[in-house]
């Protein structure tokens, strides 16, 4: 599990966008039920960052 700066667990999915990446945080087990939706998210905000 990830944690939050001021010590709190992520409890969902956080994602972290730079100029040239996109990264998913606090994915564990079993991320790939959720692997679908998780690839819409990527790809609505690759759109909008990066195009």
């Amino acid at each position: 599990m990830a944690l939050k700066p001021n010590g709190e667990i992520l409890d969902d999915f956080q994602f972290e966008v730079t100029d040239r990446e996109i990264h998913v945080l606090n994915a564990p087990s079993p991320a790939a039920t959720a692997g679908l939706a998780i690839g819409d998210e990527i790809l609505k905000r690759a759109e909008n960052t990066f195009m």
